[in-house]
Parts: C-alpha cells; structure tokens; sequence
C-alpha cells in the first residue's frame, strides 16, 4: 500500500482516521492524499449553511477547503514526524463518491480511509450517510472505516465476517493479509451460520480461504443467528477482543444486507472496532 487516500470533512473523528493510518502504515513508505469535497453549500467554518449557493459562496468555500487542507496537513506532520510518509492535498467541487472513484484511477489509490461519521450527523449513527454510500459504491479498493474519536491501537485480534460463497481468494484477502503481516495480527475467521451445514461451494470456498491464511495465525469460529446479524457480529469482536474487522463488498453479501438494515443503533455497538471493506477480486 504506497497511496493512500483520506477523506476529511475537518471533523475530529475524519482527523482521527488520518491519524490511524499514518500509525497503521507507520513502516511502510506512503503518499497520503488528503481530500476535502465541497459544493455551493457546504457550511464556511463557524457559519450557518445557506439554502442557496452562489458563485461568490463557493469561491469561498473552495478558498477555506485549501486552507483547512493545509492546516490539517501541517497538524498531521506534527504529530507524525515520519520521513517514510508525504502528505499532499485535494480540494475538489462535487460529489464524494464521484471524486473518490475518480482519484482512485488518477493517483492510483491502494487504501480509502474514512471516519465513519462527519461533522454533522448524529452520534448514535453506527455509520454516518457518508460512509455507507463510499463504501457500497466503492467495489475497486479496500475502504477503512475508523469508528469515533478513537486512540490508535495496533491491531493484534482481526475478524473476517465471511459466508463462504465468494471472497475467499488470495486476491481479495491481499489488503487483509497485508495489515495482518504488517501488525503480526491474528484473523479469526466468523460465519454466522443459517444452516445445519456448509453446501460444497461453502465447502470448496472455505478451504480456499484456509489455504490463503496458511503462515498465519488463525481460527475459524461458527455463531449461531440467534439475533440480528450485526449483534451476532458485534458480540463476537468483544469476545475476542477484536481490534479490526473486515468483509467483503459485493452484491448479496452480508455487508450489503446489513446496510440495508436501519442504521441508528445502539451508540455502543461498533464503536471501537474498526471496519475494512475488501472489493470481491474473485
């Protein structure tokens, strides 16, 4: 992973997923790009927002997105002197998801990093609105997703939520099996089982994934749906002391289902664990 991208909308909780992937890549030589998105009307600083924008307004809000890039670019080399790291910044008009995907090609991204709430949605939001669109419209890069206002703790329990029927390859494991290797972490394997037993494509998907976390160490582990998925899941990271999680993203996946699903929750749950979303390679 040698180019990050960090999306920021100034929040402290966008500050604090800067902040743990420099800690996160902290060994590894990186080009961290710093984005802010704006249009016509997003709030200045310290100002109500407007119903209408204006071309004056948006020379303004465009002027207060270098600056603010510029200070968190500054505050970021200050609390992470590392000579392996750069740091350069985007200030660019539109939609998110749209400039997102379109920086993933230009500057070649190998990682997303998110808060997974911005500087206006509600606290008890397990993930703000932001971050569901990224994550369910991003399928060509890993996205990580750090919870709160949290400390940087190095990884050593990671989860693979996985139902065994696709997403099992090295490819799509890669970006996980980098940061295990990175933190000398272990992946604890979870399937949250609806049947009595694996079918042969189960079967056939979850040797694959045995053979692609060979060298590393690892555990399978089966929790029965005795509740909604996301408690199941939920409950299984605090058992284990999970550190980071992870899922593969792709069309009838548990990850989609589960963003389907209301996203106001209990303010507990997620709240300390973060998520990596992989892109299905196979």
């Amino acid at each position: 992973m040698k180019n990050i991208l960090v999306a920021t909308d100034f929040s402290n909780n966008a500050y604090c997923a800067l902040f743990y992937a420099v800690k996160l890549l902290a060994s590894k030589p990186c080009t961290f790009y710093l984005l802010n998105v704006f249009d016509e009307l997003t709030p200045l600083y310290g100002k109500k927002p407007k119903l209408l924008g204006s071309k004056k307004r948006l020379e303004e809000v465009y002027i207060e997105s270098k600056e603010r890039l510029t200070e968190t670019s500054h505050r970021i080399l200050m609390d992470n002197d590392n000579p392996l790291h750069r740091f350069e910044t985007l200030s660019e008009k539109g939609m998110l998801t749209t400039i997102i995907s379109k920086t993933l090609s230009k500057k070649q991204i190998d990682l997303v990093v998110m808060g997974n709430k911005g500087l206006t949605e509600a606290a008890d939001i397990f993930f703000g609105s932001n971050t569901i669109r990224a994550l369910k419209k991003i399928n060509r890069c890993p996205v990580l997703a750090i919870p709160g206002e949290m400390d940087f703790k190095q990884p050593k329990e990671i989860a693979f939520v996985t139902d065994f029927k696709k997403g099992c390859a090295h490819e799509t494991m890669k970006p996980l099996l980098f940061l295990a290797s990175l933190a000398k972490a272990s992946i604890r394997v979870l399937h949250i089982t609806e049947e009595e037993i694996l079918n042969n494509e189960q079967e056939s998907r979850r040797k694959l994934l045995e053979s692609c976390l060979e060298g590393v160490e690892h555990s399978f582990h089966w929790m029965q749906a005795f509740d909604d998925k996301a408690k199941v899941i939920d409950a299984f990271l605090k058992k284990l002391e999970v550190d980071l999680y992870a899922m593969v993203n792709r069309k009838h996946s548990l990850f989609e289902k589960l963003t389907r699903e209301p996203v106001i929750m209990d303010v507990s749950m997620y709240s300390e664990t973060p998520l990596l979303i992989l892109p299905q390679q196979d």
